[in-house]
């Protein structure tokens, strides 16, 4: 049917249109879509589908004639009815040209691109078309346009919409953003302001804190200046106790040092030489030696309370006993005098009147017997010999020749010691220091060492140039510098026997052996250094100073030895430790030599001036605490080598120390002081009970000078 045959033309022109070729989507009823509701409505044909077939007739009318086609229904020309039909339903195309559609066609562009294209699909055919197929493919055309433009417009509503949605959401996120630096910048000032009012609260509080503090501050001063009012009264009247403690001690110690200084006096005017002209017999010796303790015990009571501090009304009336003990012995010793006189008186009248009876019976028997019988008298004097209280005359010469060449050289280099020019004061502090530090370095670490320093001194004693503290040095710098370097030198030896060996008893022998080899080589440093040593320590010569008349209670002290400071007296153990020093290197000096001098040259000052000095130190009154410390520090040191040398007679030596001399020291010695005599004690027994005495310790053996 011919019907039939346009409906399946009509759809396969459906088919080859664009419309027929668009894909669909699933989510276009999800969107809310409806695609298909065109489509469910009869198919009709526009009132503009003439005037779309219209305008595709003439165009293909004017290019190519119609074309035959072998079906009949096709190659039949219109007839005359068809023309109108088609006339009428172009008629209405006509009205067209004023409608949306003409006025939209021309002005876009791809429209008349569709346009040629379904021109030219069907231009063969519109020629054996019939109208009303031309007319619904025509409405289709129109619809595909329409349903286009209406797509084009929906395209481009939605862009506008969509460009309005990002302008909407640009605004938006420009304004949020705004929101959110004014909220960024609305938290940062609250912020601000939240530790503004923090910092303010917490000043405030710190305020209040502050002001409470300089309130308890102020509370706490106020208390503190109370307790320093109630100190400083309490330090006031500290004080004043103190200061009346002071002038009381002060009263007691110069109480001390007057009777001191009147058992002294009382002490001279017993001579134990004292001989009166008409009493030949009478001996003093027994009040010489009593006084001489007195003197003791009174010396050591006051050393003993100067070393606490301030003398107690206890030790004043000890003192004070001594000195009525010392008088009474005066007494005594007068009254046995007077009484002596009042014999020798009666005893010379009772002569006398014997004489007087002889001359009468020589008178009466004168004629009978011419010569007289005479009976010449002789008394014996039998003297008994005590203790010597000073040194041999011998030895107190030869100690103020030392103290003479010592002065002598002290004022040999005055000119180097009183120049005030600076080149002099560094030549002399040069000579100074050249001379002294070597001293000093002297150690027992090896014997290479000892004969570095050894031979450093030695050069520059020698004249030669040594180096002393980055500087070269020589005693040529200076006329005066030999002298100096010899006064200086010997002084520092006995220097570190004072400091050094007191407190390291070994030092003792390495400083004793460079100073024995630089006396072998220079004697006159030796005899400087025996004269620092008296001066220092008097009972290295052995010598007692006595006291004369006049001589301050200080001035005596330092002449014994002590140190004083500010009228204070050192202490007995410092005294002590002083001296035992001093007398163990005179002690290590006498036994030792260098051993790279001269081997068939003599030692300058050997063991016999040992042996003198112990000699002298048995003979004389012992003193308390000073004699015991002095013989065991020489005997423990020295002993050994007397004993080599001596053998025999230095047993005797020690048989009488421990048998009588012992007795002496321990008579005299008072309770406190009774450590040193002790050390003596036990020493004597241990070498007596084996026949030998040990070599002291810190001894130089051969192997030291190997080393």
């Amino acid at each position: 049917m011919p019907s039939e045959r346009y409906r399946w033309e009509t759809l396969e022109a459906l088919k080859g249109s664009s419309k027929g070729q668009l894909s669909y989507s699933r989510d276009w009823l999800l969107r809310g879509e409806d695609i298909l509701e065109g489509c469910r409505s009869p198919p009709k044909l526009s009132s503009y589908s003439g005037w779309v077939l219209d305008q595709v007739i003439s165009q293909s009318l004017q290019k190519t004639p119609l074309s035959r086609s072998s079906t009949p229904n096709e190659s039949i020309p219109p007839t005359d009815n068809q023309l109108p039909s088609l006339a009428k339903t172009t008629s209405p195309a006509s009205q067209l040209g004023s409608s949306p559609l003409s006025s939209a066609a021309p002005s876009e562009t791809k429209g008349n691109e569709d346009l040629s294209l379904l021109e030219t699909d069907h231009e063969v055919h519109l020629t054996v078309l019939p109208s009303k197929v031309t007319e619904v493919e025509g409405c289709i055309w129109m619809y595909e346009e329409v349903h286009r433009l209406k797509g084009k417009e929906g395209l481009r509503q939605r862009q506008e919409q969509q460009e309005q949605v990002v302008r909407a959401v640009s605004d938006m996120a420009s304004e949020q953003l705004k929101r959110f630096d004014e909220l960024k910048e609305l938290k940062q000032h609250q912020e601000y302001q939240d530790l503004q009012e923090v910092m303010e609260k917490s000043s405030r509080e710190a305020q209040g804190q502050q002001e409470k503090l300089k309130e308890e501050h102020r509370h706490r001063a106020k208390i503190l200046n109370l307790k320093l009012r109630e100190a400083e009264q309490e330090r006031q009247r500290q004080e004043e106790l103190e200061r009346l403690r002071k002038e009381e001690g002060q009263e007691r110690l110069r109480r001390l040092y007057s009777i001191q200084e009147e058992v002294l006096q009382l002490n001279q005017q017993i001579d134990p030489n004292y001989r009166h002209k008409d009493l030949p017999r009478i001996d003093l010796s027994g009040f010489s030696n009593r006084g001489n303790q007195i003197c003791g015990l009174v010396s050591g009571l006051v050393r003993t309370t100067s070393e606490r501090g301030f003398p107690t009304q206890v030790d004043v009336a000890n003192t004070e006993r001594a000195l009525q003990e010392m008088r009474g012995l005066i007494s005594s010793m007068q009254q046995e005098i007077a009484t002596a006189l009042e014999e020798k008186r009666k005893q010379d009248e009772e002569e006398e009147r014997e004489r007087q009876k002889e001359l009468q019976k020589q008178e009466q028997l004168k004629a009978q017997t011419p010569v007289p019988a005479q009976h010449p008298r002789g008394k014996e004097q039998k003297e008994v010999l005590g203790l010597q209280v000073k040194a041999e005359e011998s030895t107190m010469q030869w100690y103020q020749q030392l103290q003479d060449a010592s002065d002598q050289c002290v004022a040999s280099f005055s000119g180097l010691t009183d120049c005030k020019d600076n080149q002099v004061k560094h030549i002399r502090m040069d000579l100074q220091k050249a001379a002294s530090i070597p001293v000093s370095q002297i150690s027992s670490i090896a014997g290479s060492q000892l004969r570095e320093i050894f031979d450093k001194i030695n050069n520059l004693l020698s004249g030669k140039s040594v180096q002393s503290g980055g500087r070269t040095v020589s005693v040529t710098q200076h006329p005066q510098g030999l002298d100096f370097v010899y006064y200086k030198l010997a002084e520092k030896f006995v220097k570190q026997g004072e400091e050094e060996v007191a407190s390291h008893h070994e030092a003792a022998f390495p400083i004793a052996v460079v100073a024995s080899g630089i006396w072998e080589l220079h004697p006159r440093v030796g005899d400087l250094i025996l004269a620092h040593l008296h001066k220092q320590c008097p009972y290295s010569v052995p010598f007692y100073p006595a006291f004369k008349e006049g001589t301050p209670i200080e001035e005596y002290q330092r002449i014994l030895g002590y140190q004083v400071k500010d009228s204070m007296v050192e202490q007995q153990d410092n005294f002590l430790k002083r001296m035992s020093g001093m007398i163990r290197l005179y002690a290590a000096i006498i036994q030792l030599r260098w051993p790279y001098g001269n081997k068939q040259v003599s030692h300058p000052h050997g063991l016999a001036h040992g042996w003198r000095w112990l000699a002298q130190m048995l003979n004389m009154e012992p003193l308390s605490d000073v004699t015991a410390t002095l013989l065991f520090d020489f005997l423990e040191v020295c002993g050994n080598a007397l004993m080599k040398h001596y053998q025999v007679q230095f047993w005797k030596m020690l048989l009488l120390i421990r048998e009588d001399y012992f007795h002496r020291i321990e008579a005299i010695t008072i309770s406190g002081q009774m450590g040193s005599l002790m050390r003596l004690k036990q020493f004597l027994e241990k070498c007596l009970q084996r026949k030998e005495i040990p070599l002291p310790k810190g001894y130089l053996s051969s192997s030291f000078w190997r080393s």
